[in-house]
């Protein structure tokens, strides 16, 4: 039969490797060969249980700083075969090199040593230790020579024994193991044993992410659980989502030849990913990716050690380090502890640093250069292509899972989707596109369709801001603009504002206004009218027709007795709102609008900072703001003329009363051939509010006692309604005919 076995073919890594611990195998064998010839007993049962007067003896004889096999010699033909031997295991070991060198390739193993600046000494002291890791034979002999079946792993002092140690120079080597020096600074090595016991008695261990990587795969340090994940210097395709500006300086960063430090910040935080590819593709090189978020609880701040190990990670493995979640590590005040800066700067290599907190490094206190480059939320043209690529690709990167595959049911042209509206209308991050493209391809999939803008636009208001719901009423729009009945001029109005909010991308980045005329992209627009007289319902139309979430905030609620409350509470409402791309519309304005008034004490002077204050936030907030007033009156001239747009909902005279009957009364809803809405529109002032309570009153008797709603069910719901308005109306009136 023919053989169907793998057949692998070990690299120079791994022979290298092999020849080193052919050496290390050496000086075991001659350590094992002088314990013997001094006189230790293996075949022992009580060995290492107790120590006898002869072995007092030979200890009580012997210099200080040396061991008990030095005090023996091998014999003069032993001695030649070791000498042989290892003159052997260092020509092959060179051997190797060479054919490393010819071939182009770097040994891990060397390349690690150069990396930590590791000597000759330091490099054998780590194969010793690395040796129980990759053969368990290797415990056994370390027990046999430590007289101890327990002590499986070499401690410092078995290792200078093996290393052939002794007097002032053992003393000094002690040095390697010291917690500041290579081994144990970059956490190589791990030193263990009882806290008082002396170093010599101390075991050695190959941190395993170590011993991983020289075995050709990378494990993160235990310190770094499961927050990071390197990734191979791909040719990522998604180049073309960044935008021309962020291109052109991490161009220029990638061909510093200082190796700086990049600061990302802002809220854009795939569009940071990206970068950092962009980067890792420019020079060639891996990136690792740590989320040093994920790696504190709480407020804390992050470790040094934790610093510390990321950066040695990346150093190891030949990567570009990207610490993402980077205000893990600052504190409450924005600022850098000194030992973090210390890890940072000292570590030698080019640096990304990623955070929504903009952190600058105080440059004095550093040689080293520092990139500080923002992703705020990217803008019009650039949502627009972020959309397109995502519908349209089929290709995809591990690392940000961009970009999303194909759906099989986009089946109409991207031009029919409304990208521009989409895109002008929600401003959303790199990351939120993408999910809200997956979103929607799902929305059309499990609904059997094709791809439609409604699916886009619903799975835009998704992946927008959903906390906002905690602090105010999500409205779901009813209403289209058939169904509100205004004068010619208030629906102009109301469609002017609709067209202001599309043409915010063109008007403000296209054209520049907003560079040189326009602070925000904020639209801020006042109803002001009666109850009833349709302010709620335009809003509606307002967030059906562009397809944005409506939420509710009664003003009411929100202002406080007590000094600052005010300020705090709408802070909170507006810090959520920023990425809800959502139409705020405020109610009950007149609990915080009225006339400036005179300052006569400290709440007078606090009433006009809250109503500042609330201006200021809508003004800065780039989204449409809506204040619905009862009493324009109230309202001081010099806050009204900071608005935008101001819209007054007159009481609707009798032709638009008939109209808002017939407009309201559902086509579905039963009812008798005498119904006549012309006389109920002329006998009864009332406005819009107040005619759909009465259409519902009507409908709810008419399911009572017959089925059909008719006359006199509705004019039962008139004087219904006229006595909650505290109105009243005589019998005449209510008589139909």
């Amino acid at each position: 039969m023919q053989n169907t076995q793998p057949t692998f073919e070990i690299d120079l890594n791994f022979r290298y490797l092999q020849t080193e611990l052919a050496r290390i195998d050496l000086l075991i064998r001659r350590q094992v060969r002088l314990w013997q010839l001094a006189g230790q007993d293996p075949t022992d049962a009580f060995r290492g249980l107790y120590v006898s007067d002869a072995e007092v003896e030979g200890m009580l004889s012997r210099p200080l700083s040396s061991s008990w096999g030095q005090m023996v010699e091998l014999l003069p033909d032993e001695a030649a075969l070791f000498g042989e031997a290892e003159a052997k295991a260092e020509a092959e070991i060179e051997s190797v090199k060479q054919e490393a060198v010819a071939q182009g390739q770097v040994l891990r193993l060397l390349a690690l040593a150069s990396k930590f600046n590791l000597d000759r000494f330091a490099l054998d002291v780590l194969l010793i230790a690395l040796a129980p890791t990759l053969d368990l034979r290797y415990e056994k002999l370390y027990a046999y020579l430590q007289d101890d079946v327990t002590r499986k792993r070499p401690s410092v002092n078995l290792t200078l024994d093996l290393l052939g140690l002794t007097g002032a120079t053992r003393l000094q080597r002690l040095a390697y193991f010291a917690e500041n020096a290579p081994l144990r600074r970059f956490q190589l090595l791990e030193v263990s044993g009882e806290a008082h016991a002396p170093l010599l008695s101390h075991f050695l261990r190959v941190d395993p992410a170590v011993a991983a990587w020289l075995l050709g795969k990378y494990q993160p340090h235990a310190d770094l659980h499961d927050q990071a994940t390197l990734y191979p210097p791909a040719a990522f395709e998604a180049d073309g989502l960044l935008a021309e500006a962020q291109r052109t300086a991490l161009t220029q960063i990638a061909e510093t030849p200082n190796s700086p430090v990049v600061v990302f910040h802002g809220a854009d935080e795939v569009g940071q990913r990206l970068a950092a590819q962009f980067i890792a593709k420019q020079l060639q090189h891996p990136l690792l990716a740590v989320n040093l978020q994920g790696l504190v609880d709480g407020e804390e701040i992050l470790s040094k050690q934790t610093l510390r190990v990321a950066l040695r990670d990346a150093h190891l493995t030949g990567a570009i380090p990207f610490l993402t979640g980077w205000d893990a590590c600052l504190s409450k005040t924005d600022d850098l502890s000194a030992d973090l800066m210390a890890e940072l700067i000292t570590y030698p290599n080019l640096t990304i640093i990623a955070g929504q907190t903009r952190w600058q490094a105080v440059h004095n206190q550093t040689q080293r250069h520092f990139f500080t480059l923002k992703f705020p939320l990217p803008a019009y043209h650039h949502r627009l292509t972020l959309w397109q690529h995502f519908l349209t690709s089929n290709s995809s990167s591990e690392m940000t899972d961009l970009p999303i595959s194909q759906s099989p049911n986009l089946q109409l042209p991207i031009s029919n989707l409304q990208l521009p509206t989409l895109s002008a209308q929600f401003a959303l991050t790199t990351g939120q596109i993408r999910d809200a493209v997956a979103t929607a391809q799902g929305l059309a999939a499990q609904q059997n369709e094709d791809l439609t803008e409604q699916h886009l636009f619903t799975a835009a208001r998704t992946h927008s801001n959903p906390r906002l719901e905690a602090l105010a009423r999500k409205i779901k729009p009813r209403y289209a603009w058939d169904d509100i009945i205004l004068p010619d001029d208030q629906r102009r109005i109301l469609h002017e504002i609709v067209e202001t909010v599309r043409g915010r991308p063109v008007v403000l980045e296209q054209w520049g206004v907003g560079r040189k005329l326009a602070s925000s992209a904020a639209i801020t627009v006042l109803f002001a009218g009666d109850p009833g007289t349709g302010k709620t319902m335009a809003a509606e139309v307002m967030a059906n027709e562009l397809k944005l979430d409506l939420y509710k905030i009664d003003l009411s609620t929100v202002v406080s007795k007590y000094i600052g409350e005010t300020e705090k509470n709408l802070e909170k409402i507006f810090s959520e709102a920023e990425s809800s791309n959502a139409i705020l519309f405020f109610d009950e304005a007149d609990a915080i609008f009225g006339k400036r008034s005179e300052v006569k004490d400290a709440h007078d002077r606090y009433a006009n900072i809250e109503v500042s204050y609330l201006l200021q936030r809508m003004e800065s907030y780039n989204g449409v703001t809506i204040l619905a007033t009862n009493l324009r009156a109230n309202l001081d001239d010099a806050f009204t003329r900071r608005l935008q747009f101001v819209i007054d909902f007159p009481f609707p005279e009798p032709a638009d009363r008939l109209r808002i009957w017939q407009t309201l009364f559902p086509p579905d809803l039963p009812r008798t051939d005498e119904l006549d809405f012309a006389p109920l529109a002329e006998r009864f002032k009332l406005a819009g509010g107040n005619i759909r309570n009465v259409i519902v009153s009507a409908a709810y008797q008419a399911a009572a006692n017959g089925g059909s709603v008719t006359m006199k069910h509705l004019l039962h719901g008139v004087r219904r309604e006229m006595q909650k308005m505290g109105r009243l109306v005589s019998e005449g009136e209510l008589k139909v005919g």
